[in-house]
C-alpha cells in the first residue's frame, strides 16, 4: 500500500485523502493549525464540484448548511442604496441556480468528519524538509519525527509550505493582482436578515452577509494596493492597515472598525495567483491554491480545490501509484480547467466576471473522461 503525505487540512487535502484510501493508498494529512481551521468567507461550490461533493458523500450535508439569501443591497458611500437585487448576489451568483455557498468553516469541518476515521490526521505540525530518494521521500516536521512516504502532496495554500520545498520561493509563482482582502466575523449588529449589503468608495469597499441564522456578520473588506512590504503584512500590522480604513469610511465604518479590531478570526491576504508551469516535481505534486490559486476574485477556489483532489486521486489510482504517470494525466486533465478559472479574475477586475465565462469556467472538466 502506497503511503502519501497530504500537508493541508483544510478542504483539499481531506477530500483527497478520502479518494485515496477509498483507492487502496494509505493518506497522511499534517495540519499546521492544532485543529480543523474555523473562520473564513463563504465560499462557492459550483458545477463538477457540486459532483465531487456529491461522489464524496458530501453534498447533502453542504446543501442543509448552505447560505438562503433573500437578496443583496449596493450601498452608496453614505449608505444610501443604489441598487437591490432578488435575483443574485454578489458572492454567490444567481439565487435560483443549483451552485451552493457554503461557510468555509462548514465545509472544512465536514470534510474532516468524514474522513477522521480512516485518515491519519497530525495537527499543530508543518514540514520542515523533503528530501526525495529513489525510494521515496523523507519528510521532516517542525516537532514530530522524521517520517518516509512514497508521495507527498502540498495542498496547504497560497503560501505553500510544499511548494516552497520542492519548488522555490514564493515570489517565483505568485502574482499580485492589485488588492487585499480581509474577512472577520462579528455579532449581526446590523440586524441584517438573510440580505447582503455592498459598498464602494473610491479603492476600498466590503460584503457583509448574515450567518448562523442571522445572529452573525461574515464581512470581507477589500482595498486596493500595490504589495506591501514584509514589516506591514504581518498580521498585526495588517489589522491596523484594515482598521484604519474602515475607520476613515461614512456610514458603519467605526462599527465595523471596532469589530476588525477585536474579532478572534481575523484573516487578511493579498489577492494573488499561483502561476507555474508544472505544478509536479519528482514524487511532490501541489493541489488546489498551493499549484493554482485563482484568487478569491474568481469565485471558484473551492471548486477548482474539489475537482484537483478528485482527478489527482482518480490518476494516481488508474495508474496504479505510478506518480510520474498519474501526474502528468493530473496536470493534463487539469491544466485548461485551470486557466478558464484563473480568468474570472482577470476578465473584469474590480467586478463580477460574466455570467457567459463563470458557465464556461465551472463546466469545463468532466469527471470521467
Amino acid at each position: 500500500m502506497k503511503t502519501v503525505l497530504i500537508s493541508g487540512g483544510g478542504i483539499a487535502g481531506p477530500v483527497l485523502a478520502h479518494w485515496l484510501r477509498r483507492r487502496g493508498f494509505e493518506p497522511t494529512v499534517v495540519e499546521r493549525a492544532p485543529a480543523p481551521r474555523g473562520g473564513g468567507q463563504a465560499v462557492d461550490v459550483r458545477g463538477v464540484a457540486l459532483d465531487v461533493m456529491a461522489r464524496t458523500g458530501l453534498l447533502d450535508r453542504a446543501r442543509g448548511v448552505r447560505t438562503r439569501m433573500r437578496g443583496m443591497s449596493v450601498l452608496d458611500p453614505h449608505g444610501n442604496e443604489v441598487h437591490r437585487s432578488t435575483d443574485a448576489t454578489y458572492s454567490s451568483g444567481r439565487l435560483d441556480s443549483e451552485d451552493i455557498e457554503v461557510l468555509r468553516e462548514d465545509l472544512v469541518r465536514m470534510a474532516y468528519d468524514h474522513t477522521r476515521a480512516d485518515v491519519e490526521y497530525v495537527f499543530g505540525d508543518s514540514l520542515t524538509a523533503l528530501e526525495e530518494d529513489e525510494a521515496g521521500v523523507r519528510a521532516d516536521f517542525a516537532h514530530g519525527p522524521t517520517r518516509r512516504f512514497d508521495l507527498v502532496v502540498g495542498a496547504d495554500g497560497l503560501h505553500s509550505t510544499v511548494r516552497r520545498l520542492a519548488f522555490g520561493p514564493e515570489e517565483r509563482y505568485s502574482h499580485h493582482l492589485g488588492s487585499y482582502l480581509s474577512v472577520f466575523g462579528a455579532e449581526n449588529f446590523l440586524g441584517l436578515e438573510d440580505w447582503q449589503v455592498w459598498l464602494r468608495d473610491e479603492g476600498v469597499g466590503f460584503g457583509i452577509m448574515p450567518v448562523r441564522d442571522n445572529t452573525e456578520l461574515r464581512i470581507a473588506f477589500g482595498f486596493e494596493s500595490a504589495p506591501l512590504a514584509p514589516a506591514a503584512r504581518t498580521g498585526d500590522a495588517l489589522r491596523r492597515t484594515v482598521v484604519a480604513k474602515l475607520e476613515a469610511l461614512g456610514w458603519e465604518g467605526a462599527r465595523l472598525a471596532e469589530a476588525a479590531r477585536k474579532a478572534p478570526d481575523f484573516y487578511c491576504d493579498a489577492m494573488a495567483q499561483i502561476r507555474m508551469d508544472g505544478w509536479s516535481r519528482g514524487r511532490v505534486t501541489l493541489l488546489g491554491d498551493a499549484g493554482y490559486c485563482p484568487s478569491p476574485l474568481s469565485g471558484q477556489g473551492t471548486s477548482l480545490a474539489l475537482a484537483g483532489a478528485y482527478v489527482l486521486a482518480d490518476s494516481l489510482a488508474l495508474h496504479d501509484g505510478d506518480h510520474s504517470a498519474a501526474y502528468a494525466r493530473y496536470e493534463r486533465r487539469m491544466r485548461p480547467f485551470v486557466d478558464l478559472n484563473q480568468a474570472l479574475a482577470t476578465e473584469n477586475p474590480g467586478g463580477p466576471a460574466s455570467e457567459e465565462s463563470v458557465e464556461q469556467a465551472k463546466n469545463a472538466l468532466a469527471l470521467d473522461a
